[in-house]
């Protein structure tokens, strides 16, 4: 079933795209601080991108910090905005989410700035039954629990800086995913990768509509779904 419902979906992804078509919007963020997980490449990368040509203050969380260096100097020399900042961050350990953290609240990029946007991009992909550091199934760990650490770490962060937005990436496979509360970590049941994903992306929906509901008077929650085209995931 999940198999045939992931198909249609590859199937509508250009009639998606042509409905939604490119942002007309001209806004600057002079001065606004970003932070972008998994924004060396893809989704990621794009956004950082955008943002730093509109004057923001771009900080990439990344695992691999060769290619996030890489990355970081390529958009500085693309958009001429030295405010683009490569950091180290692994989702897959609730250690590297914490030592990141403390960097965004402590360091010269953020200490004497606001936190604007957090934009919860990274993800994995229909992979292994691998575990994360923790223990906790990849997909799950790094698409939603990662993602809901790093976010409840940065609260208060968020809240001093109001009206400030946390924007999570979905995808439409959480149409057909199932939230397992016996068995999150695939130990008991035979592991399916496709549902593993969506698993994890409906976490991200149901994450991000309680947040909403909770903090709607200081942060604004955005939930974003559907197709982009070239992910590496």
């Amino acid at each position: 079933e999940s198999t045939q419902v992931l198909s249609l979906m590859l199937l509508i992804r250009p009639l998606i795209l042509l409905v939604m078509g490119r942002c007309s919007s001209k806004a600057t963020i002079t001065g606004k601080t970003v932070v972008i997980t998994g924004a060396n490449t893809g989704i990621g990368k794009g956004t950082a991108q955008e943002l730093a040509t509109r004057g923001g203050r771009i900080i990439m969380g990344c695992r691999d910090m060769e290619k996030c260096e890489a990355a970081a100097k390529e958009i500085r020399g693309n958009t001429l905005n030295p405010h683009v900042y490569a950091c180290h961050l692994d989702l897959a350990s609730m250690k590297s989410i914490r030592e990141f953290a403390e960097i965004i609240k402590k360091s010269e990029e953020t200490k004497h700035h606001l936190l604007d946007v957090l934009i919860n991009n990274a993800g994995v992909m229909r992979c292994p039954a691998w575990k994360t550091e923790d223990g906790f199934d990849m997909q799950f760990g790094v698409n939603h629990l990662g993602h809901f650490l790093l976010t409840n770490l940065l609260l208060d962060k968020l809240k001093e800086s109001a009206p400030s937005r946390v924007i999570n990436l979905a995808s439409l496979a959480h149409i057909v995913g199932k939230i397992d509360f016996e068995d999150l970590n695939w130990e008991k049941k035979k592991f399916d990768t496709k549902q593993a994903y969506c698993q994890s992306k409906l976490a991200n929906v149901l994450f991000t509509r309680e947040l909403a509901k909770r903090l709607q008077d200081t942060v604004m929650y955005k939930l974003i779904r559907g197709f982009v085209c070239k992910l590496k995931l």
